[in-house]
């Protein structure tokens, strides 16, 4: 029996993660001979998308009781019949639920880098190993003085995410439009900020250009972070999610004329957008695991303007991606204390505008290397599926 402690969900990175890691791990144990439980929330079929989803994951959620009856008392407590992955919930490295099984893997994304002592204690009291979603993420625990841990990347579902056939290749959409893509919750870790300024440009050079923006945030205190960018002014707007974002693209000199704003959508709606734009863009100051919008959106076989630090490093290089060009070093203020008044708790690199802009040009003009960047990219997410991200899961497992 394998345990798997992991939100699951459609609408957010984590839940997307622990949909597919529990579905492919049970599979994956059944082949063996073996089994897959899962313990989370409650869940709708609405939380996970649909009748099917919800019917792969029901049979392997545990119910409170079926917990306490697989657990018996260890050295740290309780104590699971079998190996668990266990996902680390916050920044002092706390875990998912308060048990251990027989081997306890920790699984952790974090963007903030400066870990206090006691944070990397917990990591070694309460897991035998800790994997991260990223390479970048492995070093800087390393870095801290956390001997074991290793990478286990995300996948991508190359069920729904795939290049067009070339009998569908042609663009649904905006065929005579150059359509800027760019996806990831509101929040000035993730770069709208930059990416506003960069699309005002194009838009003022260009009058084909379109920008698609799929930026819905439900966590206001993180929407709220973006007020710390230079590059941005807020302006006081009310009412619904469109009114408010059309109001800052407006107020920040975007063209809504040539602006889509999409409403909130399950993930595996999201391909057809991709398919029907010229490029994604995705200028994220810090990414603790490979950035699934990002991910996905090259899988389809399209071009990306991307930074290729942090998380990113792990996908995006100069041989799939038109790279954006790294400005400094800029030290971050947790961000949930207002006006910036935090403590630092990370330093983050930041993206050149000039450089983004310059590579959203290059990719305006030079449409046949935009093309050939896009097969690269499909064929660097060919390799990377969900399977695969379980496979690695089950050997750190059980190794």
């Amino acid at each position: 029996m394998i345990y798997l402690a992991l939100p699951v969900g459609s609408s957010h990175g984590w839940g997307i993660c622990g949909k597919y890691v529990a579905r492919e791990m049970s599979g994956l144990t059944q082949e063996r001979n073996a089994a897959t439980r899962l313990i989370t929330h409650d869940f709708t079929m609405e939380m996970l998308g649909d009748e099917l989803e919800y019917l792969a994951l029901v049979p392997l959620s545990m119910k409170q009781a079926e917990v306490q009856a697989a657990t018996v008392a260890g050295p740290a407590g309780g104590q699971l019949n079998g190996p668990l992955l266990n996902s680390i919930v916050d920044k002092q490295n706390m875990p998912l639920v308060p048990l251990r099984g027989t081997r306890t893997v920790g699984y952790t994304f974090f963007e903030e880098n400066i870990f206090k002592p006691e944070w990397i204690e917990n990591a070694r009291r309460h897991y035998d190993l800790v994997a991260t979603g990223s390479t970048w993420c492995t070093e800087v625990l390393k870095a801290h003085g956390l001997e074991k841990v290793e990478t286990v990347l995300q996948g991508v579902d190359q069920r729904l995410f795939y290049p067009a056939p070339e009998r569908a290749a042609e663009r649904e959409f905006l065929r005579d439009r150059f359509v800027i893509f760019s996806g990831g919750k509101f929040e000035y870790r993730k770069g709208q900020d930059l990416a506003i300024r960069a699309v005002k440009v194009m838009q003022e050079r260009h009058k084909d250009v379109v920008l698609v923006n799929s930026w819905f945030n439900m966590w206001q205190q993180s929407f709220e972070t973006m007020k710390l960018s230079p590059h941005l002014k807020m302006p006081a707007a009310s009412g619904t999610y469109f009114n408010v974002m059309n109001a800052i693209l407006q107020h920040n000199g975007v063209d809504m004329g040539r602006t889509i704003t999409l409403a909130p959508r399950n993930n595996a709606l999201m391909a057809r957008i991709y398919r029907n734009s010229d490029v994604g863009l995705f200028p994220n100051r810090c990414e603790g695991g490979t950035n699934l919008v990002l991910m996905e959106y090259m899988a389809v076989g399209k071009p990306v303007v991307a930074t290729a630090t942090t998380g990113h490093a792990d996908v995006v290089n100069a041989g799939n991606a038109w790279t954006i060009a790294i400005e400094k070093e800029q030290a971050i203020p947790d961000l949930s204390v207002p006006g910036g008044k935090g403590e630092m708790v990370a330093r983050w690199p930041e993206p050149s505008l000039e450089s983004m802009i310059a590579q959203l040009e290059q990719a305006y003009q030079d449409r046949g290397q935009s093309e050939m960047l896009g097969r690269a990219a499909a064929q660097t997410m060919a390799s990377m599926t969900w399977r695969k991200t379980a496979e690695d899961f089950y050997r750190l497992l059980t190794g």
